[in-house]
């Protein structure tokens, strides 16, 4: 089978991560791919590492989150050419399926396709209310796509349009890094994009109340604005100016997640009410790395308060800082229970085998149905 994989950023978010561990075992397994993306960033090159080859897209700019109309403008504008550079990436490659890794991708993938190619579509984040997700609603349903969601939640708005697989995302076991080993000092942090939407910048206020009462704790913000996004580039000046006077570290973009992991006691996920399930929270049960999320999007789904994880209200940063005083002050024993407790869990859900298997699996039904 000849896969075309089409992704809407080649910068390195959760999203393009879950790709590129999909592409050695679909090489593993004989099938042929190609991905396709705006621009040259870092998943091309990683692509081509992969041994698979990558293609160049024209695409946006848009804002991450919340359209213009000049958003809305260009995107129509450019519907066209991209509907036919996709179908011409589908004849080179003699493509049998497109998968289509975000939104903005699919109603040009939908009309790419014609009926004449399956489509899956992966859905790893909420679809904004409104325009976009009936867009990509009625391509769902106007080209049968399969559709995949990382949790029920992002999967919630587009059930009107096609019935949805939960897929919860997998990861490998910490690689060159040890397990946390605890130190003298407590080190609470954030990994992830920076942006309104991750909630660094309540992160910091709970910080600056959990400093007054734990002084020698230390705080990690891991991460960096991406998608070419100046409204995320404007939030992380916010949020390091925010954190001026604090014992707050800026360890910027980093690839080494286990690394950064295992500096930390305890990964705090203060994201906001449409958050899906984060790629990081799975690296940390895997790293042994007790989580404290606020109780909102998907993050329910996989997090059980105070026997996998812990939960903190969300949007309330005086309520994380209780919460992560709470941690800071508990037992050591039950915080390494909670972390083993998240280990096993990792073990038998969220492996990167397990990952790889069922999505292949669902390739596998999707395009096996259209060849017969």
């Amino acid at each position: 089978m000849n896969i075309l994989f089409l992704d809407q950023f080649s910068d390195l978010g959760g999203a393009q991560q879950n790709l590129l561990d999909l592409l050695p075992a679909i090489r593993k397994h004989g099938w042929k791919a190609l991905v396709a993306a705006p621009g040259s960033g870092p998943l091309a090159d990683r692509s081509r590492a992969s041994g698979v080859p990558y293609a160049e897209l024209s695409i946006g700019p848009f804002r991450s989150w919340k359209k213009s109309a000049i958003d809305v403008l260009r995107f129509l504008l450019q519907a066209r050419a991209l509907t036919r550079r996709i179908a011409l990436l589908v004849e080179v490659l003699e493509a049998n399926l497109i998968y289509v890794n975000g939104p903005r991708l699919l109603p040009a993938a939908a009309r790419a396709a014609s009926g004449r190619i399956p489509l899956v579509f992966h859905c790893h984040s909420l679809l904004r209310p409104g325009y976009p997700a009936v867009l990509v609603g009625r391509a769902l349903r106007r080209s049968g796509a399969a559709l995949i969601g990382n949790c029920r939640f992002v999967l919630q708005p587009l059930q009107q349009y096609a019935t949805g697989e939960v897929v919860y995302n997998g990861v490998p076991a910490p690689a060159g890094a040890s397990l946390r080993k605890s130190g003298s000092t407590f080190t609470a942090g954030v990994i992830g994009r920076i942006a309104p939407e991750k909630g660094q910048a309540e992160f910091v206020q709970a910080a600056r109340t959990v400093a007054r009462t734990h002084p020698d704790c230390r705080f990690v913000v891991c991460g960096a604005a991406m998608f070419d996004d100046p409204g995320a580039a404007r939030y992380e000046r916010q949020v390091r100016q925010a954190a001026a006077d604090l014992p707050v570290e800026f360890l910027g973009w980093r690839s080494d997640a286990a690394q950064v992991l295992a500096g930390m006691d305890l990964l705090i996920v203060p994201s906001a009410g449409r958050e899906a399930t984060t790629r990081v929270v799975f690296e940390a049960f895997a790293a042994g790395v007790p989580v404290l999320a606020c109780n909102s999007g998907g993050l329910p789904e996989i997090i059980r308060d105070r026997v996998t994880g812990y939960l903190a209200p969300p949007g309330d940063p005086a309520a994380l800082a209780r919460q992560m005083c709470a941690v800071i002050e508990s037992d050591p024993s039950q915080r390494a229970q909670i972390a083993e407790a998240a280990r096993q869990e990792w073990r038998g859900r969220y492996t990167l085998d397990q990952y790889q298997r069922s999505i292949l699996a669902i390739l596998e039904r999707v395009g096996s149905s259209a060849r017969q």
